[in-house]
């Protein structure tokens, strides 16, 4: 049973569901209701469709969950009984950007492997740099499936899956990319998220991405419970991998590294403070590798260099673009320890407000 801690500072509230996949979706649906409500209707503005226009682009991409995760759409027909709106609005709230092309924020990702922390585990997480209405949107949501792996993740809106750690110790946390690849009709990113933490070892997981279609390009930091970590750049046109190459850690920010993208031409279309940041979460890293602890960590991600938009990031008045706007902040910041169980989560910046811990 998962518990979350009461004390002092605002938290995201935690949502537990299990059972069936349909009855996890209606569990899901009945909690998050004003949450999924209030999320369509920022979809409807941001994209500026009214709900009957979300609802039909939404339709068209049933096909394709029914193809490659249809029990992942018998979820969010669940979700849509539990929240009294249409199946097709609830699997909008699984497509988000996709339905208008959008990119999916700026984030800094790492993982730390054992001979870089204080106990030889695996560190990892993110902070999400997103537009500052989502976190009204957010909670924990924590699964325990009949017949799969239980986990527990940070969502919002509606969303079964999004970063997060489960029972196997396969962790994934995201950030999107600029430029690469062009958008091609496929899937949204946040199925296979939840089919990630389904998967028991980075091979299976690997195995997953290959065959899953996405429509748009994203990073993915990974890890599994013995103790493996990984970037993958998942596109388009499919996955570009990014190994430790012996540092024993792993950051990614929000511009291509791998030799087949990592160009000018993308450099050109990432978020210039992208650069800077991947450097300062480096060197953080690199000046406390063997001793790295989960207080450290918690240090890293509300660092200021670079402020406004630093690794902690605050609302400014200067570049915005279709990765992240000026206005965007940092509304969750996560770090997970796999093989605990533990999820520890910041509502908002985490130079402002604390990480409050979730456990398996």
């Amino acid at each position: 049973m998962p518990t979350s801690n009461d004390s002092a500072g605002i938290r995201f509230p935690l949502y537990q569901v299990s059972g069936s996949p349909r009855e996890m979706g209606r569990q899901h649906g009945e909690q998050a209701r004003l949450k999924i409500m209030g999320y369509l209707g920022y979809l409807c503005e941001t994209l500026r469709m009214d709900e009957r226009k979300l609802a039909q682009r939404a339709a068209r991409f049933r096909v394709e969950f029914t193809q490659h995760c249809p029990q992942l759409l018998e979820e969010v027909d669940g979700l849509a009984q539990g929240a009294g709106i249409s199946k097709d609005l609830a699997l909008a709230s699984q497509l988000r950007g996709e339905l208008g092309g959008l990119a999916d924020g700026g984030c800094t990702t790492f993982a730390i492997g054992p001979r870089g922390t204080a106990n030889g585990e695996v560190l990892i997480g993110q902070t999400s740099d997103m537009p500052a209405e989502i976190r009204s949107f957010a909670y924990v949501l924590q699964v325990r499936p009949d017949d799969r792996p239980q986990a527990i993740m940070w969502s919002f809106g509606g969303m079964i899956g999004y970063h997060g750690v489960n029972e196997h110790g396969v962790a994934h946390f995201a950030n999107a990319l600029g430029g690469g690849p062009a958008w091609k009709f496929a899937l949204s990113h946040y199925p296979l998220k939840r089919l990630i933490l389904e998967q028991s070892s980075l091979d299976e997981v690997l195995a997953k991405m290959r065959a899953f279609p996405v429509c748009s390009n994203g990073n993915y930091m990974l890890c599994d419970g013995e103790k493996n970590i990984l970037d993958v750049e998942l596109t388009s046109d499919g996955p570009f991998l990014i190994e430790d190459s012996d540092e024993g850690f792993l950051v990614h920010t929000n511009h291509y590294l791998c030799a087949e993208h990592s160009c000018q031409a993308n450099f050109d279309q990432s978020l210039p403070d992208s650069f800077p940041r991947l450097e300062r979460m480096r060197t953080m890293i690199r000046e406390k590798f063997g001793t790295i602890t989960v207080e450290d960590v918690k240090r890293f991600l509300a660092d200021h260099d670079g402020l406004p938009v630093g690794i902690c990031r605050h609302p400014h008045d200067g570049y915005g673009d279709a990765i992240l706007p000026a206005s965007g902040l940092t509304a969750a910041a996560m770090i997970a320890e796999p093989a605990s169980g533990k999820f520890h989560v910041a509502c908002g910046n985490p130079c402002e407000n604390p990480f409050l811990p979730f456990e398996l």
